[in-house]
């Protein structure tokens, strides 16, 4: 394990972890039993639970800790890291000789000055005083709509709307102002608008806080609840008026291009050439939107509530944006409301919960830090390779399409060709220059880096695309694909097991990360992924029937998953989460392929007991055990694209000869699928 076998500061928790992964340290080197028997509940046959029989005892021994609300390899991981991450903090918190702007006595100071809770309390509610000020001063209708626009400048909210600046999808090389749809609190429209027994109680959860914040602050216990009952029902107007998740992933749905003034026009009391400038974006006479339609909802619904409660509606944004970061009253709030969200038994250390946050905001000094520490240069080299493994054998893959034409795999070819990598960290590294930290300010700090975060945000209009930048920090465990820059991304943080390991067999790196690989090469040719060409363009390359070919055996899909139960009558949303779904058949599919091109795959011998195939799928199945709390399990199925971790690891097998050959799956198993019937994609 590359980052275990770095910091010897770390002894204890690199043994936790290694405990918890199935690995053994000794003496500053690696004893490795990469696929753990001990973990396994072979008293059941791989055909009727994989996901049993791969990890039935870990999941057994390994329940959800008090301050989690699930657990598993990415949570071991995660956990680690964070550990790590703590303990360079805490070595730079030391440092006394580190120069003022060093990038030392820059995290030093944040973190520090996020640690230091006696002052914290102290401070009650004064570091938002003067917002809530402002906004109690609002006088006029108007007043309160430039504020609406001038909040996500001061890092007080986004009250309404969403908005960012982004890469135009049919023009990739032009950074354009996008709006979407927005304004709710809750993790999704459907808990303001179901009235199931779940949604119900977290909506009484939710008056609750929204009562107990306004008190913090002196409010009447009368006025408070008025102003949450006045709260829920504005946030339920704007929730009726968004899109479903389903909806937002159609990615030509999400494009509406307008001039400002077109924009203007279908939102009167919302003057977008006036208000723009607020936001500080200016020279723009065109912008992206997402939902349209609600934005003409909630221009209505601006024009038609009185300025008392938009102005409710604003000083809850400034609560809501600042409570985790006020006193211990606030952030106990906060948990509370979240207990009843996803069941979580205590709240996170703070120490944990200050260095995400730390991460969250200058994730790329930290992230400096992290690497020179933490990532060697033989990881990247493997790595690399095992990237070049895995496009040569999506490249087999797509020229052995029995279903697509000569003239589609040519435009799939030219698209996986120009696939970009990027692995660890960034070539250019942000410097955060502007951004101002003090060592006892910790609000102050928060909401500078929000202001800074924004303006740099902003600053990209009218500048040529910076494809050197990242969308994750380096500790980060996990990676994305990009459409509109067609790269894939891996930081630092997932480069370790049980996804990688340089010292395992090609098994487990083509199981694990070579897995992880696939599925992001796979991401570009998902249902919504697929619709960008070679250069990022959201335009068609495809034949119309290479493209219903492709969209039959997505719904298969689709109808495979809807089968799957999470808890109660709860089940996956094979529509929601397709693009990861397909992620996982066409990575892991990909992975195997790439793996049958090693020595290793090509021979039969085995290594504790195992053949190398069945290490390779027991390796798949081991990234994926996790234990999840039931309140997590019912907000998992409604926001997360992706699906719970036991089908995560069965949905793809099922569809794999090569699964059925190596654990000798038969016609009665619970998990056989006849040959006819497995789904095959990429």
């Amino acid at each position: 394990m590359a980052l275990l076998l770095c910091g010897a500061a770390l002894t204890v928790q690199m043994e936790a972890a290694a405990q918890k992964a199935g690995v053994s340290i000794s003496g500053g080197s690696t004893q490795a039993k990469f696929i753990d028997p001990a973990n396994m509940d072979t008293s059941v046959k791989p055909g009727d639970d994989f996901y049993t029989y791969a990890s039935g005892n870990w999941v057994k021994t390994n329940p959800v800790p008090a301050k989690e609300t699930r657990w598993g390899s990415f949570n071991v991981l995660r956990d680690f890291n964070i550990n790590a991450v703590k303990g360079l903090l805490e070595e730079s918190a030391k440092n006394k000789t580190a120069p003022a702007g060093s990038v030392e006595k820059r995290v030093s100071d944040f973190y520090m000055a996020a640690m230091d809770s006696v002052t914290i309390d102290k401070l009650g509610y004064t570091p938002i005083k003067p917002d809530l000020q402002r906004v109690a001063n609002l006088k006029t209708k108007q007043a309160v709509i430039n504020e609406i626009a001038e909040s996500r400048t001061r890092g007080t909210g986004s009250p309404f709307f969403g908005f960012y600046v982004g890469q135009d999808r049919k023009n990739v090389e032009v950074m354009v102002p996008q709006f979407s749809q927005g304004g709710t609190t809750l993790p999704d429209r459907d808990y303001y608008l179901k009235n199931d027994a779940r949604s119900v109680k977290i909506r009484e959860a939710y008056k609750e806080y929204i009562t107990k914040l306004f008190t913090l602050t002196g409010t009447p216990a009368a006025q408070a609840t008025a102003n949450a009952d006045v709260i829920l029902a504005l946030e339920t107007k704007l929730a009726a008026a968004q899109m479903a998740r389903v909806e937002m992933r159609d990615p030509y749905k999400t494009y509406n291009k307008l001039s400002v003034a077109d924009f203007s026009k279908s939102t009167p009391n919302l003057d977008w050439k006036k208000l723009m400038p607020l936001m500080k974006v200016t020279g723009e006479d065109t912008v992206l939107i997402n939902n349209p339609s609600f934005f003409v909802k909630a221009d209505s619904l601006i024009a038609a509530t009185s300025l008392n409660d938009l102005k409710t509606y604003l000083s809850w944004n400034v609560l809501k944006t600042s409570a985790s970061y006020l006193s211990t009253d606030f952030v106990n709030a906060s948990f509370a409301f979240n207990q009843v969200l996803t069941g979580q038994k205590v709240q996170t250390p703070r120490w944990q919960r200050m260095s995400q946050l730390t991460d969250g905001t200058i994730g790329e000094l930290l992230g400096q830090l992290y690497v020179k520490k933490y990532f060697t240069p033989e990881a990247k080299e493997r790595m690399d390779e095992l990237i070049k493994n895995l496009i040569k054998a999506y490249e087999v893959r797509i020229n052995n399409l029995e279903w697509m034409s000569p003239a589609t795999k040519e435009k799939a070819l030219a698209k996986l060709h120009t696939f970009t990598p990027k692995i660890g960290y960034p070539d250019n590294w942000q410097t955060y220059e502007g951004f101002e930290i003090k060592p006892n300010t910790f609000y102050a700090n928060v909401k500078n880096g929000s202001r800074w975060g924004y303006q740099d945000m902003v600053s990209r209009l009218g500048k040529p695309v910076d494809k050197t930048r990242w969308g994750m920090t380096p500790p980060t465990v996990n990676a994305y694909y990009n459409p509109v820059q067609n790269e894939i991304v891996f930081p630092a943080g997932i480069l370790q097991f049980p996804f990688f390991d340089p010292n395992a067999d090609d098994a487990i790196n083509y199981g694990g990360i070579g897995a992880v690989i696939g599925h992001e090469i796979s991401h570009g040719f998902d249902d919504s992924g697929s619709q960008y060409d070679k250069d990022g363009y959201l335009r068609n390359w495809w034949t119309d029937e290479d493209r219903q070919k492709f969209m039959e055996r997505a719904n298969q899909i689709v109808e495979q998953y809807n089968k799957y139960t999470v808890l109660d009558t709860l089940h996956v949303n094979g529509k929601l989460t397709l693009g990861e779904n397909i992620g996982d058949l066409g990575g892991l599919n990909a992975a195997y392929t790439a793996f049958k091109m090693t020595k290793q795959g090509q021979s039969n011998e085995k290594i504790d007991g195992f053949t190398p195939d069945q290490r390779f799928f027991l390796a798949w199945a081991q990234v994926w055990r996790t234990n999840i709390l039931p309140e997590a399990a019912a907000q998992q199925v409604l926001v997360d694209p992706h699906s719970p971790g036991q089908w995560r690891t069965i949905g793809p097998l099922v569809n794999m000869d090569a699964w059925y050959e190596a654990f000798d799956v038969k016609p009665g198993d619970k998990l056989y699928v006849a040959p006819e019937d497995r789904i095959r994609l990429w």
